[in-house]
């Protein structure tokens, strides 16, 4: 039998989820007031992207309105163009920092039935390269991240602040 050594996992396993009296961690962890604890990589008007803290890949982030809804029709016009527009610089970003060759962008709409842990809405941005599902998951119910989430969020962060600053175009009145 193989033995895979992989030291530094036991810095993410350690590593606090949420603090003890969070609730509900998308809408408390961005009034921490501290992006990087927070692990936060960009904020928009009515809604931000952050890390996940349980990633399927490095990069792996989430894009969450402000505002705690649990359906996507609940969220107003401005809303779902934001966090959309949201998703869009998340991809932009990823790509910048981490270079992926491909995406899984989606929803966990329904709950646990659906694979979600927390009721607020937020979609997947996950990054993904040729090759970066290895036996792990499938042989031992494992998935190995070859980065830790401070280094992803480093960088993201970095590919944040050197990002130029785009105008959204004007939006057509019907």
């Amino acid at each position: 039998m193989q033995q895979l050594h992989a030291h530094w996992r036991m810095e993410y396993i350690e590593a606090p989820r949420y603090p003890a009296n969070m609730r509900r961690p998308f809408t408390e962890l961005p009034a921490l007031g501290d992006d990087r604890a927070a692990l936060i990589v960009h904020r928009s008007k009515l809604s931000y992207l952050l890390l996940n803290r349980f990633p399927y890949n490095p990069g792996h982030l989430l894009a969450v309105p402000f505002r705690e809804v649990t359906n996507l029709e609940e969220l107003t016009a401005a809303e779902r163009a934001d966090l959309f527009d949201e998703i869009i610089v998340g991809q932009d970003l990823l790509t910048r920092a981490l270079k992926p060759e491909g995406f899984n962008i989606g929803f966990n709409l329904g709950g646990n039935v659906a694979g979600g842990s927390i009721s607020h809405l937020h979609g997947h941005i996950v990054p993904r390269w040729n090759g970066d599902n290895n036996f792990m998951p499938v042989l031992g119910q494992t998935r190995v991240l070859p980065q830790s989430l401070t280094a992803t969020w480093e960088k993201l962060h970095a590919a944040a602040q050197a990002a130029p600053k785009k105008r959204r175009p004007a939006r057509r009145r019907r």
